[in-house]
């Protein structure tokens, strides 16, 4: 073999001459095999060890050195192969070893054996045949054959009674696991590993089991002794029924429901502040549990129920579902940082809806396909065009006919208000008219420059003072406005051969002013800061006048205030200053004289040179009339705000998407690629009838046309993936122990024929839920004893064939929740409010500047002795009690809780205020 030099002296000569052949890539290869090798197959022979040894690098969407080899083009392409000669492929010299040293490919993994290398070269020999329609496929990731997108299986439960043999003579209650379709499932798979269930729960513990299960409260001491002296066959059936018709119920259920889809009452990111007509949202989920709503209906309309229940409130409030988690609301003025957070906005929302029904997470798909399921980069911007239009926010939430009733109400007093206004700009306009044309002659006294934000001076005759007052009439960003105005340093200076600043508080000057109130940073933005000496924090003036008492009588001239001394602020409203003023001095507080004003300077700005020119114009007469009609417009104005403003609700707001959308390369939408348009997911294809819309469909048709199809009977994944969320809350852990991820990365289900008997129930029960939960509760599965004590050992001891129980073979114990910690305390103490529905309470005292901070309560009052689904839950908001026992932050979807030990909960128990109170 040549020398790698030589090789690649001669490689594209030899590769041209090649190709120029008449040879047959996708068809009989023109070098024929001998008569005594065997022909190679490639899907049988080649396509494995390409798959394992090569495509894990070279695949699309960034394939190493810019080659690919998922297809025979691709393969063709990169020049490393020549039909028909090995010695000529570089291929081979690439993956075989060179004096015992480890070939330079593969990377990573074993190299190919003696066996594969002999292979490829016989196929190469051969012709290196790759039939066009044959697609490699990295076996590390899911392909259209993975388990969770074939069709529902249709199993029945398995005959288990030949299987048993004699073992019911030794467990007579193995009869029990018989006669519930669930556990012949169950049990199936216990003897398929040689092993046995556990016997029942004694009644006092499965009361308790199945009432917190269901409604997250304990069952009272009168409850149990009913339960424990019902002897009748059907006792615990008709206490499983009593349980699911409890309002309860809906609450315990609904808090499991919010967890999934991120429910969270403030906005997230930098400025996190509460949303407080979010709550909607969530008694309308705890209704539609409690009313045993169809999930496929509730699925419907959490994507579009502005679309099938217009007009009905607690319809078009499952739309909430879309805008419910976090969401940037800084409001980046930089276009490409805008663009980067919308498009950050509608990546949250298509995650939430893939990750919630179907268990797929679709976002990994925004840059590239996905690495390990089958989903395209274009499946994904199909998706973001479905919900490109959705937009946070909220709007009314009432019926068609109040709204109605509002707006004829709130139209009949505008129509008075708009009257008067009309009569006030009239005689306002005919004033300024005259001003305008005596404009040279009132401005001929503007001699002074305008109010400066870097520094403003007044210099005036000497006169005696001990207190200064600064009387603002206007801010120079607002010529109607007097408070709001910044103030970083206020100078007062002696008339003395070497002048001194008396205004410095560390000169015994008091400043007195209201100032604007942060309660999370007290002090912030107080009037102290305009006698501190220094510049850069500024004063927010809540009052039009700031008054400086000196520490004495002193002999004034001279007077410097400034908003941005340093110039840093330039324009920003951080910087507002002033731009009407008088200056008065006092030697005792009470008389003041005019010391200076901005009367004589050029006016900040054009409203304000019109608003000087209209008051140097107005007459007497014209002022009272002025204010007659003013007094008018403002008693209409009262009446119209006493109109109560329709209840609004965040449920989103829709506008139509551009009809261009286009892939973002790489996830940037800077980087347009292929157009798209709103479609359904490739990857169900051959199991749902697909779908593609027009660029310029109606947004509304996008949404309900995806949610048509979520719910189709034949898409097996939203069943699945429903049933698996449902047995995770009653076991602790799902048939698939990742459950809103049924991909590759996600888990395998331990019991797959039975994942499928209950998706199946599911959809025969038209989607009615509450059905289910009576299924699951009343098998011998759910009822067996949860004590390693009660074990049943055979040949094998269940801990050491399956310590964690998945198969379960007993009921594995799981911590209480943090809500139902915190109810049981409140339910035992007989302190729990049950009240339904509402605003929410809070455990926490909301502060609110720039930014939002959350104090939690040192004593909370009895106003939060609700059910802790009523908590007004903040995103990163931490509130003790919860936090401790390992309820999430909303800030992200949380389908299966942590459990968690810590010492600080054991110290919680046992010394925390709430515990010693009702614990």
């Amino acid at each position: 073999m040549a020398g790698k030099r030589d090789r690649d002296a001669t490689y594209l000569l030899r590769w041209q001459v090649v190709w120029l052949l008449p040879v047959a890539w996708m068809g009989q290869p023109v070098y024929l095999a001998r008569s005594e090798e065997k022909a190679v197959d490639f899907v049988r022979d080649i396509a494995p060890i390409l798959e394992e040894k090569c495509l894990r690098c070279h695949q699309p969407p960034d394939p190493k050195g810019g080659v690919s080899l998922v297809t025979s083009h691709d393969l063709r392409e990169s020049g490393f192969l020549v039909a028909g000669d090995p010695d000529g492929s570089y291929v081979l010299e690439l993956v075989s070893r060179v004096e015992g040293q480890r070939p330079r490919m593969p990377k990573e993994g074993a190299p190919l054996d003696d066996e594969q290398i002999r292979r490829l070269r016989q196929w190469i020999a051969q012709g290196a045949v790759w039939p066009d329609q044959v697609r490699l496929q990295n076996k590390r990731r899911a392909g259209l054959d993975w388990w969770s997108l074939q069709p529902l299986a249709k199993p029945s439960p398995p005959q288990v009674e030949e299987k048993i043999g004699s073992r019911l003579t030794d467990h007579p209650w193995l009869q029990e696991w018989l006669r519930h379709p669930i556990d012949r499932f169950v049990l199936d798979r216990l003897l398929q590993q040689g092993l046995l269930p556990s016997p029942p729960a004694d009644r006092r513990t499965l009361i308790r089991r199945v009432t917190l299960d269901l409604t997250g409260l304990p069952p009272t001491c009168d409850q149990v002794e009913a339960f424990l002296a019902d002897k009748a066959a059907d006792a615990y059936e008709r206490l499983v029924d009593r349980l699911l018709a409890s309002p309860a119920y809906g609450e315990r259920w609904g808090r499991h429901w919010l967890d999934v889809v991120r429910f969270g009452e403030s906005n997230g990111f930098e400025r996190n502040v509460l949303i407080n007509d979010l709550w909607p949202f969530r008694d309308y989920v705890i209704r539609s549990w409690n009313s045993d709503k169809p999930f496929d209906r509730m699925l419907v309309e959490h994507l579009a129920g502005d679309v099938v229940g217009r007009g009905d409130p607690w319809t078009e409030i499952g739309t909430a579902f879309l805008v419910c988690g976090p969401y940037d609301n800084v409001g980046n003025q930089d276009p490409v940082q805008a663009a980067i957070i919308r498009a950050n906005t509608v990546d949250e929302i298509l995650r939430a809806v893939g990750e919630t029904f179907l268990g797929f997470t679709i976002g990994c798909a925004r840059c590239h396909d996905h690495k390990f399921d089958p989903i395209t980069q274009h499946d994904y911007y199909a998706w973001y065009a479905t919900f490109a239009g959705v937009l946070h926010g909220n709007r009314p939430w009432a019926a068609p006919e109040t709204i109605q009733q509002h707006e004829r109400l709130v139209a009949e007093r505008a129509k008075r208000r708009d009257e008067l206004r009309r009569r006030l700009d009239s005689l306002k306009s005919s004033i300024e008219r005259r001003a305008s044309e005596k404009e040279p002659l009132y401005a001929a006294t503007w001699k002074r420059p305008a109010p400066s934000r870097t520094g403003t001076e007044e210099v005036f005759s000497p006169v005696e003072a001990q207190w200064v007052r600064l009387v603002v009439e206007s801010l120079d960003t607002n010529a109607g406005a007097r408070v709001g105005y910044r103030l970083d340093e206020f100078e007062v200076w002696t008339d003395e051969p070497v002048p001194r600043n008396v205004a410095l508080r560390s000169a015994g000057a008091v400043a007195q002013g209201k100032s604007r109130e942060a309660e999370d940073f007290r002090g912030a933005y107080g009037v102290h800061l305009v006698n501190d000496g220094r510049f850069g924090q500024r004063w927010i003036a809540q009052s039009p006048e700031l008054v400086i008492r000196l520490a004495r009588p002193e002999r004034i001239s001279r007077i410097v205030f400034s908003s941005d001394r340093t110039a840093e602020a330039g324009q920003l409203p951080e910087a507002t200053f002033i731009g009407e003023y008088r200056i008065e001095v006092s030697l005792d507080g009470e008389h003041w004289t005019l010391a200076a004003s901005s009367a004589d300077r050029q006016p900040v700005s054009d409203a304000h040179r019109r608003r000087r020119l209209f008051e140097m114009e107005i007459t007497p007469e014209e002022r009272a009339q002025l204010d007659e009609i003013a007094s008018e417009l403002a008693e209409a104005e009262a009446e119209l705000a006493a109109v109560p403003p329709l209840p609004t609700a965040w449920m989103g707001r829709f506008s139509q998407p551009p009809p261009d959308l286009r892939v973002m390369l790489r996830g940037d939408p800077q980087q347009p690629g292929d157009p798209v348009v709103p479609a359904s997911l490739g990857m169900l294809d051959p199991l749902v009838p697909p779908y593609r819309l027009a660029a310029d469909v109606a947004e509304s048709e996008r949404r309900l046309r995806l949610a048509r199809w979520l719910v189709d009977p034949r898409n097996p994944l939203v069943a699945r993936v429903l049933a698996n969320r449902l047995w995770h809350y009653h076991f602790g852990r799902g048939l698939v122990d990742t459950p809103s991820d049924f991909g590759f990365m996600g888990g395998q289900p331990s019991h797959p024929e039975l994942l499928d008997w209950l998706a199946l129930e599911i959809q025969r029960g038209q989607w009615e839920l509450k059905r289910i939960h009576r299924l699951i509760v009343t098998s011998q599965a759910y009822r067996q004893s949860s004590r390693l004590a009660d074990r049943v050992v055979t040949d094998a001891d269940p801990i050491a064939v399956d310590a964690d129980a998945r198969l379960l073979w007993r009921f594995v114990p799981r911590r209480l929740e943090a809500e139902a910690v915190r109810d049981s305390m409140l339910a035992i103490a007989g302190c729990l409010d049950t009240r339904m529905g509402g605003p929410g309470f809070r455990l926490y005292r909301y502060l609110e500047d720039n930014v939002a901070t959350y104090v939690p309560l040192d004593r909370p009052g009895p106003d939060t002795y609700r059910r802790s689904v009523y908590h007004q839950n903040a995103r990163a908001a931490r509130v003790d009690l919860l936090t401790d026992f390992d309820c999430p932050d909303s800030a992200l979807p949380a389908p299966r809780r942590e459990s968690t030990v810590s010492p600080l909960q054991a110290l919680t128990l046992l010394n925390h205020a709430f515990t010693l109170r009702y614990g």
